[in-house]
């Protein structure tokens, strides 16, 4: 490279003509060169991209074929989809084949040996029913008493299934037979009004039915083990009735959660009958939460049709509330993912005093899933380097809120500066439109409200607190929990 750069530095004025010809041709040659080499860069950057965005497609088309969403559908709908996941898949391997043909093989790392199960000691709190056994004798084979020298204990878990009880109220009558006056007590206010169903069986069937995912025809089974009919028409109107009665309690709950300064957000589809069709349409439930280090916390489920911007910004008060429900606007600052609807939520034109927060998880998720193909060293340190700081944030959970941000402001902050630059610069390296650059571009473009918890002791690094309570909805998507809604009305009881 230095004879080249002497080449082209050369002044060719009184040279001989040959040797000034000679240069010149070597001059041309190096040129030539250079633009091969730059071309072979070119193309090779090009082929990295390539190999790294069909090794990504690959392995995310083998967690949908073989991972546990699979299941989401069933088998005459993945039938629909198996010849030509079958053709894709074939020619991504041709595709990645061709491509790793030049490249050297590279030994696979070993696993690290599994986790041997340990019992966990059972629950203080448990009633304990002790049974002694002692020997039949004490008496030593030569004739001597034997003194107890100690003890093994050992403890298994044991229950007694649900019992049914019946509440009887008796009204007595008392009656003045000189004035014919009659007297007796009042009924006892019941959240059912002339039902069979006490609170606690109406609490009951609606916990077993919206959290347990147990449908009505099979608490209808499970009820009459103990001997008592319930037919599933007579559950469904407990629940609905129930529901209804709790409707003050949402309303309270909503009130209660909107103090808060800091909110998670979040929404998950479920799945609603459309009648006449005979199938099912997609809608939503959208969660607000409570601050995950609110002293006090609280979560609030709301059902809508769908997933737009108009949705959260009335829950939280925004200028286009109904007549007659205008609603104080909150303000605080907002936890959720990178969902484009939430721009408009947070926008200062929408409503002042908001603030928007990124979930580091997210950001986190995208590296991870571009890890598991084993071929990007970003992806790898990256995870490394969130690792890092969720290590450091799980040492903050206990501490005030002053304390968690003077802490962040010394530990985090340089972790959080310090990746910001190596992102940069690894995003200069990369090629455009390759799975490394959109997951690097994914937390770039929004690192001030990714890195908002740095300014806010109060504002947890993700939104993993919202996803961990909202998952009894998500559990209710799968097959076999018959969570769905058959109208607005009931999904909003749920």
């Amino acid at each position: 490279m230095e004879l080249a750069r002497d080449l082209n530095s050369v002044d060719l004025a009184g040279v001989p003509a040959d040797v000034a010809a000679l240069i010149k041709r070597l001059q041309q040659d190096n040129e030539r060169k250079q633009n091969l080499i730059e071309c072979q860069s070119r193309e090779i950057a090009w082929r990295d991209a390539k190999l790294e965005k069909v090794t990504f497609e690959l392995a995310r088309l083998k967690r949908w074929k073989f991972g546990a969403k699979s299941e989401a559908m069933s088998a005459q709908q993945r039938a629909l989809f198996e010849e030509t996941m079958a053709e894709d898949e074939a020619s991504l391997q041709a595709q990645l084949a061709a491509l790793k043909a030049s490249l050297p093989e590279t030994p696979d790392k070993p696993k690290a040996p599994p986790r041997k199960p340990r019992c966990q000691r059972l629950p203080d709190h448990l009633r304990r029913v002790e049974h002694r056994h002692e020997p039949e004798s004490t008496d030593c084979a030569c004739g001597a008493a034997m003194v107890r020298v100690g003890e093994d204990v050992s403890e298994r878990l044991d229950i007694i299934p649900a019992e049914f009880f019946v509440h009887r109220h008796i009204y007595g009558k008392w009656a003045c037979r000189c004035c014919q006056t009659l007297v007796q007590p009042s009924a006892v206010p019941e959240l059912i009004e002339g039902g069979i169903a006490a609170s606690g069986f109406v609490a009951h069937t609606l916990i077993s039915r919206f959290v347990d995912h147990v449908p009505y025809y099979r608490q209808e089974t499970i009820n009459a083990r103990s001997g008592v009919h319930t037919p599933r028409s007579t559950l469904s109107s407990i629940s609905g009735q129930g529901g209804a009665a709790l409707e003050p309690l949402y309303d309270a709950q909503k009130r209660f959660v909107l103090q808060a300064p800091v909110l998670h957000a979040d929404e998950t589809p479920v799945a609603m009958l459309d009648p006449g069709s005979g199938k099912t349409k997609r809608a939503y439930v959208w969660a607000y939460a409570r601050g995950e280090f609110d002293a006090q916390r609280g979560v609030i489920f709301e059902f809508c049709l769908g997933h737009g911007s108009q949705y959260p910004t009335l829950f939280l008060g925004g200028a286009n509330g109904p007549p007659g429900h205008e609603q104080e606007p909150w303000r605080g600052t907002l936890l959720t993912d990178q969902y484009s609807v939430y721009d408009s939520v947070v926008d200062e034109r929408t409503c002042s005093g908001r603030i928007a927060a990124a979930c580091a998880a997210h950001a986190r998720r995208k590296f991870e899933e571009l890890a598991k193909t084993g071929s990007s060293e970003v992806a790898q340190e990256a995870i490394r380097r969130f690792a890092l700081i969720y290590h450091a944030e799980g040492q903050l959970a206990e501490m005030d809120h002053q304390q968690r941000l003077d802490a962040r402001t010394e530990v985090t902050r340089p972790m959080w500066e310090n990746m910001f630059d190596w992102l940069q610069l690894e995003r200069r390296r990369v090629a455009e439109g390759g799975a490394t650059a959109k997951a690097i571009d994914y937390s770039l473009n929004c690192w001030p409200a990714l890195t908002r918890h740095l300014h806010d002791g109060g504002v947890g690094l993700d939104n993993n607190f919202l996803e961990r309570q909202i998952k009894p909805w998500q559990m209710g998507e799968r097959p076999g929990s018959s969570q769905v809604a058959n109208s607005p009305a009931s999904a909003r009881r749920s």
